[in-house]
């Protein structure tokens, strides 16, 4: 649990940041900061091996369980490194592999790539999340910036957002600055007015001050910063004690 003393370091940065004015715009990771990812694949994948049972069952024999269903799609990022930044297209490539070898038809993985995604996109929110959006979309544009391949509105939360970059949708992904530039242009401001906000330390914080941005680590886990050089603007637990920071006070 973070300490009240960390907790009112944080809440009084967040509230110098919202007084200075630099503040115009948020940009916002979906994967593990509005919703945990791995529960969510996993899911999925166990949907796309159920059908690939009754459409292709040599390739769902051949997969066996959800394991090796992974194991091939990190599989598929080595043979196809042009697919590195998207995710749809490294899945339906792994699925299409897989049909293959086990002497499946190759053009049932354009369906069973429907059927994942479909469940890839039934996610459950953090408790926090749902609040945070509305408070945030309530006072700045908001624009979701993501190397996954969720789709804000098939997910539910679309009216909270101005504009949503993926990885997969714009050929680049995060930590490439210009992948941030792109978010601050969806809305027209400058990257210097960009509050950039994800739980990921490498691919969000550190992503976003290389591009120039303010840096939110949402650090729900209370990790130590894994790597040398200036820490975030700020590390938060929550996304409810960001809210709290950036209220009107």
């Amino acid at each position: 649990m973070q300490s009240q003393d960390t907790t009112d370091i944080a809440v009084a940065a967040l509230q110098r940041l919202r007084r200075s004015g630099q503040i115009r715009a948020i940009s916002l990771d979906l994967d593990d900061t509005l919703w945990p990812i791995w529960p969510t694949i996993a899911k999925a994948e166990a949907v796309l091996l159920q059908w690939l049972a009754e459409h292709a069952p040599a390739t769902a024999a051949h997969l066996g369980d959800t394991a090796r269903v992974r194991a091939l799609r990190h599989e598929i990022v080595e043979l196809r490194p042009d697919l590195q930044a998207d995710l749809s297209g490294l899945r339906r490539e792994s699925i299409r592999l897989a049909l293959t070898r086990a002497g499946d038809d190759p053009t049932l993985a354009e369906p069973a790539f429907d059927e994942f995604f479909a469940a890839r996109q039934r996610v459950e929110l953090f408790d926090d999340a749902l609040p945070a959006l509305a408070f945030l979309s309530q006072r700045w544009p908001v624009v979701a910036l993501s190397n996954g391949n969720a789709n804000v509105h098939v997910v539910g939360i679309g009216q909270h957002f101005r504009a949503s970059l993926s990885a997969s949708g714009a050929g680049m992904a995060k930590p490439e600055a210009r992948f941030f530039h792109a978010a601050a242009d969806a809305v027209g401001v400058a990257p210097e007015h960009v509050l950039h906000i994800g739980d990921d330390a490498a691919l969000d914080a550190q992503g976003a001050m290389d591009a120039g941005m303010h840096a939110v680590w949402l650090n729900r886990a209370q990790l130590a910063w894994p790597h040398e050089g200036p820490e975030p603007h700020v590390t938060v637990a929550s996304l409810l004690q960001l809210c709290q920071g950036l209220a009107d006070r």
